[in-house]
């Protein structure tokens, strides 16, 4: 792995240059649209031009069709917006990852997200064939070797700059005292530099599981950037908890947002609170704003926080 704690990757990216120097990071996440014209999906970013660090760009979300997720980062890359292209192993074999990878290093995206991806099954086409050629671990090892190696894994050589920032996805939770953090020990030995994290809007769980990290020695190495949400409604938080696997939101949230006069304000309020709190906990590197139904609240939680770039 690469330690992004040093500043040798650092001038690969923004994302990268912010990680190293110690500085918390604030990315966002946005689904392309159903379109041929990715002016929309530009325009739909473009509020968050110089406030998020960077923007994931998600790949078939949902196990859905949507423009590609190559395209639609380009597209933001040429308007200014650092994209983190979100790139699952569900819709392609490794020969097309390889490809997709070799891609974004041609046009300039550095900054790669590595996720499994959601079972066709919950999608709109349920009878598409997954591949998952490729685990999650194995991409991010792939990426990793051609990133330091220079070469496919077939050890063909990579002509040109292959620079990359390697992340992959964690689910933090209340670690028990014999907890060993495996799957997340495997994404950093593949050559993982950074994880985001599924929804956790506990702080308390935060704090606890940030302090394993760093007791164990995984972070401020692996930076570690924890997902939240501008949630809208106390019955959104309590879709997100049934229906998103490892969401953690605690009551006191869903009490704030049940008793609300403006339930939509609130959840901002909140979103704002958890950044700032966030910075200021050990080894927490960053956070993760989701927002899919919403992502027109997100550049202003993250200019309220007062934690720009």
């Amino acid at each position: 792995m690469n330690d992004l704690s040093g500043d040798h990757l650092a001038p690969i990216s923004n994302l990268a240059r912010l990680l190293a120097g110690g500085r918390f990071a604030v990315t966002a996440e946005l689904t392309p649209p159903v379109s041929t014209d990715p002016a929309d999906f530009v325009a739909r970013a473009a509020p968050l031009k110089g406030l998020a660090t960077a923007v994931n760009v998600t790949d078939g979300a949902g196990a859905k069709a949507h423009l590609s997720a190559l395209v639609a980062a380009h597209a933001l890359q040429q308007s200014g917006i650092e994209p983190i292209l979100q790139m699952t192993c569900r819709d392609r074999n490794r020969i097309a990852l390889q490809a997709d990878l070799l891609g974004a290093m041609a046009l300039g995206i550095r900054n790669i997200l590595v996720l499994g991806g959601d079972d066709p099954k919950a999608g709109d086409q349920p009878d598409a064939k997954p591949v998952f050629d490729l685990k999650s671990r194995d991409l991010i090892a792939t990426a990793h070797r051609m990133r330091e190696r220079r070469q496919l894994p077939t050890g063909t050589e990579i002509k040109g700059d292959p620079g990359l920032v390697i992340g992959g996805a964690d689910m933090p939770i209340d670690p028990p005292l014999d907890w060993k953090p495996v799957a997340l020990l495997d994404k950093i030995e593949a050559g993982a530099d950074f994880v985001q994290t599924q929804f956790c809007m506990d702080t308390g769980v935060v704090r606890r599981y940030a302090a394993r990290l760093v007791e164990l020695g995984i972070a401020p190495r692996l930076k570690v950037l924890i997902g939240i949400a501008p949630i809208p409604s106390a019955k959104s938080a309590r879709w997100m908890r049934e229906k998103l696997f490892g969401t953690l939101i605690p009551d006191v949230i869903v009490d704030r947002l049940e008793k609300a006069a403006d339930p939509k304000q609130e959840g901002r309020a909140i979103a704002v609170e958890l950044l700032q709190e966030l910075a200021t906990i050990p080894g927490i590197a960053g956070a993760h704003i989701m927002a899919p139904q919403n992502p027109s609240a997100i550049p202003a939680v993250i200019e309220a926080s007062g934690l720009v770039r």
